[in-house]
């Protein structure tokens, strides 16, 4: 799934680790005091934790303050469209999942990705599937047996309709045979509810939306669409050795309106690089499974795109969208 976007992530993340950059000794001289930093997801979504946890550092190497604004509607569509219509002055930027790609090729919104550019990519998230405590499920095999033996008790829950997750489920749906419903929800928040009250028997997410009920004993996972097994998470077994063909990364990153000048990209791309090698920050997203994998905008917007066409070829493939 993915292999060439796959393969061009795995490479520029074995870079990012490899690379070494200078942290600057004290906080740039930015054009704004308050960056506004905006998200399709909901308080308690994915982005909208990475990007609150990510902004309590940054603010000291970029020379700014931060103001998280949650812009919901349309899958993402709606946050696109306010980022387009914004100035390209440093002010206004947003948080990239794959959902803003998936967005602009199957609903067609006024605004694509295409209006925006890419800044930096971030982070790798690792997609992981979880179960309520109590969930008779402890491996997917059980999930694919039960699923075979009557599909609508075995119902897959996932995020909204063009986000990552929904496009993984398909794919899972297409490698076992399994013809169980996928609910659809407003983002990770929501998907949690689900799982927790049984309206939906496992969910699709990322750590750090999950880390409280983890730690609380809530949710547990199952397994992981991860080349190799979480650090953090060495019991749980991937797909991979489950004998599912499925490795995935959820990329996080940041863009903004298009035209930004070359200034503007230089001292992000300073203060990521710099953020991502703070260690209160990297305690965080270490406990949380995020990869660093940072990319300066002229990759990251090539990435962007062969993202993009190889969720094309998906989509055409799978019968999602006509060819």
């Amino acid at each position: 799934m993915l292999n060439s976007a796959r393969n061009l992530i795995a490479a520029l993340a074995t870079a990012a680790a490899a690379g070494t950059m200078a942290l600057p000794a004290a906080a740039q001289e930015y054009p704004h005091d308050t960056v506004t930093l905006v998200t399709h997801s909901r308080s308690g979504g994915g982005t909208d934790v990475f990007l609150r946890e990510m902004t309590k550092y940054l603010g000291k190497y970029l020379g700014a303050d931060f103001v998280v604004e949650n812009v919901r509607g349309g899958s993402g569509a709606k946050a696109m469209a306010k980022l387009a219509n914004s100035p390209s002055d440093g002010s206004i930027f947003y948080g990239t999942t794959p959902t803003f790609i998936n967005t602009s090729l199957l609903s067609k919104p006024e605004y694509t990705y295409k209006d925006l550019t890419g800044v930096s990519n971030v982070f790798l998230d690792p997609q992981v599937v979880y179960v309520a405590a109590d969930s008779p499920f402890n491996n997917l095999t059980e999930v694919v047996e039960a699923a075979k033996a009557s599909p609508f008790d075995v119902v897959f829950g996932v995020t909204t309709p063009g986000s990552l997750d929904r496009q993984v489920m398909e794919k899972f749906k297409a490698l076992t045979g399994v013809t169980s419903p996928v609910v659809t929800h407003d983002g990770g928040g929501e998907l949690l509810i689900s799982v927790l009250n049984g309206t939906v028997a496992l969910g699709i997410g990322e750590i750090q939306e999950l880390d409280a009920q983890l730690r609380a004993g809530e949710v547990r996972l199952i397994t992981t669409y991860t080349q190799d097994r979480l650090d953090g998470f060495p019991d749980v077994p991937t797909a991979m050795e489950q004998g599912i063909d499925l490795v995935v990364n959820k990329f996080r990153g940041i863009a903004g309106p298009a035209g930004l000048p070359d200034d503007i990209f230089n001292k992000w791309e300073a203060a990521l690089t710099a953020v991502l090698q703070d260690e209160e920050f990297q305690e965080w997203y270490s406990a949380q499974s995020l990869v660093p994998a940072f990319m300066q905008h002229e990759e990251y917007n090539a990435f962007l795109e062969q993202f993009a066409e190889d969720q094309r070829e998906f989509f055409v493939t799978y019968g999602i969208v006509d060819g």
